[in-house]
């Protein structure tokens, strides 16, 4: 019997040890900030920045186990940096599917999952393991209760008047942050229409179609055909319309794009990405069709990233977001992180004033930097989410 201890006393240490270290072992390989001195920041640029109404359309930082409410050395996004970077609107989307290698070029739909593995590691709820719905709701679950609990910190955007209320508090000196909740891929449907209501009711007003590979609703940017919406896709957009949700197009095929321009009355989000005639690589989509998106009056969202940007400085972002407004106007920019999405990225969202200051030094007008600093996401979620 005590020759059994031993080895079952050594298998529960190294499973215990397996889910202390791994998920933040992983973590700190894929959410990086390149190491860098403290960035000076001129007078100037500090004082338009706390001035500011800022806004970030895409972080996946429910996908890790962090508590948000504390402040942490891994990642790039928690409740006290968001308020360090003056952050006033932040999009959390729940990511609930990814392949084995995050290939730019081609995923199968067969290829194994990363996501399964990781809710294991991290323990999340059993319900999550075989369910993308349940993952996406855990996710936005954890966004919930902190503005539940803590609603000076945080506060969930359901609707047009909660963005009201939620600048009102911070023109009357609150730090209160506004989340609005957001999915990945509608692969996260779990192919049931009535999980649009299910995610919905629980608070889910931003719906990426796509992810990195194709699913049941048609083509995605980075899949294995290119093909456009499939007749599930297309009721899939149809019933998020009549819902008055965003539609998020960051992952979708060009055809994809377009069959949903052709479907839809209501204006898109492209929530990260860059531009092809900026930084060509596959990543973003022509310069044409973001074009169109904005003609429609989308919100296109730069990424911090080298694919959507190429060049990962503050310098570089900077002159994506200046292309975005000289390819498709200043009303139609905004920031698009992506940060906590398995990416390397110059600052972490508490140093966002730099990106501030060197648009200013590079000579963009205060009223731009406005804008796409968070000034054109308030406006559009004003105007697009529910009344």
């Amino acid at each position: 019997m005590r020759k059994l201890r031993l080895p079952l006393l050594i298998l529960v240490l190294a499973v215990g040890l397996f889910f202390a270290l791994a998920p933040r072992m992983v973590e700190n390989s894929m959410n990086r900030v390149l190491p860098h001195a403290p960035t000076p920041i001129t007078p100037e640029g500090a004082a338009l920045h706390a001035d500011l109404t800022v806004g970030d359309l895409h972080t996946d930082s429910t996908l890790w186990r962090r508590d948000l409410t504390e402040r942490s050395e891994r990642g790039h996004v928690d409740l006290p940096r968001l308020r360090a970077g003056n952050v006033a609107l932040q999009v959390f989307t729940s990511v609930t599917r990814t392949p084995a290698g995050l290939n730019y070029e081609s995923n199968s739909t067969d290829a194994r999952d990363n996501i399964t593995l990781l809710a294991l590691a991290q323990r999340w709820p059993p319900q999550t393991w075989g369910s993308l719905t349940e993952r996406a709701l855990y996710q936005g679950g954890r966004i919930a209760a902190i503005a539940d609990a803590e609603p000076e910190t945080l506060m969930l955007l359901r609707g047009s008047a909660d963005v009201a209320r939620l600048l009102e508090q911070r023109d009357a000196g609150a730090q209160t942050v506004g989340a609005l909740l957001g999915i990945e891929g509608a692969h996260a449907l779990n192919g049931d229409l009535a999980s649009i209501d299910r995610l919905y009711g629980a608070g889910f007003r931003m719906f990426g179609l796509h992810h990195f590979f194709d699913n049941a609703l048609g083509g995605s940017l980075h899949g294995t055909g290119g093909e456009g919406l499939s007749d599930f896709g297309k009721a899939v957009v149809q019933r998020l319309e009549e819902r008055g949700a965003i539609i998020d197009v960051a992952h979708s095929s060009p055809q994809s794009v377009r069959d949903v321009l052709a479907l839809t009355t209501r204006p898109l989000v492209v929530s990260h990405t860059g531009f092809q005639g900026h930084c060509p690589t596959p990543r973003n989509i022509d310069d044409a069709l973001m074009r169109e998106i904005a003609a429609a009056g989308g919100l296109i969202g730069v990424g911090f990233w080298d694919a959507a940007v190429c060049d990962v400085s503050p310098a570089g972002i900077a002159a994506a977001i200046r292309y975005g407004v000289a390819l498709v106007g200043e009303d139609h920019i905004a920031l698009g992180s992506d940060y906590d999405g398995a990416t390397t990225v110059p600052f972490d969202v508490s140093e966002l004033a730099v990106l501030t200051d060197t648009l200013l030094q590079a000579g963009m007008a205060e009223s731009t930097i406005r804008k796409v600093m968070g000034g054109n996401l308030s406006r559009f979620l004003t105007e697009n989410l529910p009344q």
